[in-house]
């Protein structure tokens, strides 16, 4: 069939074409490779009695996982993660919401206070372990120092699981805020003006528009960040890793050990248990699976139930 004169010829895409395949292959290439074999191997490896110094001894089946859900050490690795996260991320997450609607605002120098909150996620997490180590350092500790001087009683950071906790989420919340907070900051951003002017002719305070316009709009995100930081949450490691000066112990009683830290003792430290690392590994990542789904649900819950 001839085409009419003067019209432009489309142009046939042969059935088939592989063009669109090829553009997302890369992605799905390297998340085979650096994804998905390791999660399977590693699955695979925890069925098994695999020494790093011995090789495989031969197909155990879930003894691995037995032995860690009877192990005193994870469950306490595991509820120091927990505690940890808990002190760390509320925290961090509240002040991250707070500084964005501080930032959402017209200030002066509103682009340096933006670049500014970023720099402590830029800067290389073992010198602000390094850093936060000497200032809750015990004895020359800046704010042991502090407290010195206004004639307090010093404190010993790292002898209890409170203080340890404490400094830890400190440097933890330092590094976190304001990535979080201009996560926040562009969500907001992208909010009709219009929906804040209505509301404020209809008499709606700044903190009635920031938790029943604001909070509300941005759930998605709320939910993102939340998701994002159970993850990092519970496989917490390089902070209190330094703040103990490398020691994978975390304390002399393992008050601040986590569970990331007590893998990596089991693992390559010691009897170099493969196998049982392995396990622990799957086993965490299960737990941070139902942790991301609680949360999505409770999140959804929450915001749904202040924006009636």
């Amino acid at each position: 069939m001839t085409a009419p004169p003067g019209a432009v010829a489309k142009p046939r895409r042969r059935p088939g074409s592989a063009t669109p395949y090829l553009y997302v292959a890369p992605f799905f290439v390297l998340f085979a490779a650096f994804g998905l074999f390791p999660l399977i191997y590693t699955a695979w490896v925890s069925l098994r009695d695999w020494r790093l110094v011995g090789g495989d001894r031969g197909f155990v089946g879930l003894d691995n996982y037995t032995e860690v859900l009877t192990d005193a050490r994870f469950w306490n690795a595991l509820g120091n993660t927990f505690g940890l996260f808990i002190v760390a991320t509320v925290p961090q997450l509240l002040i991250a919401l707070w500084l964005a609607n501080l930032l959402n605002r017209k200030l002066r120098l509103q682009t340096a206070f933006r670049m500014g909150v970023l720099l402590p996620n830029i800067t290389s997490v073992a010198a602000v372990g390094i850093v936060f180590g000497f200032i809750f350092a015990d004895r020359y500790g800046l704010v042991n120092w502090l407290l010195d001087l206004i004639g307090a009683d010093v404190v010993e950071w790292r002898a209890s699981r409170r203080t340890a906790w404490f400094a830890i989420s400190v440097m933890v919340d330092w590094r976190w805020i304001g990535y979080n907070a201009l996560i926040y900051l562009a969500a907001m951003q992208a909010i009709p003006r219009d929906l804040y002017e209505s509301a404020a002719l209809d008499g709606a305070s700044r903190a009635r528009q920031f938790w029943r316009l604001t909070v509300p709009m941005i759930q998605p995100t709320i939910l993102f960040t939340i998701i994002i930081s159970t993850i990092g949450g519970m496989q917490l490691f390089t902070e209190p890793l330094l703040f103990n000066y490398g020691r994978i112990e975390g304390g002399p009683l393992n008050e601040y050990q986590t569970i990331a830290m007590y893998i990596y003792q089991r693992t390559f430290r010691g009897n170099t248990e493969y196998g049982y690392g392995a396990a622990m590994s799957w086993l965490l990542f299960a737990i941070i699976i139902a942790f991301a789904l609680v949360n999505f649900y409770l999140v959804r819950r929450t915001v749904r139930g202040s924006s009636k």
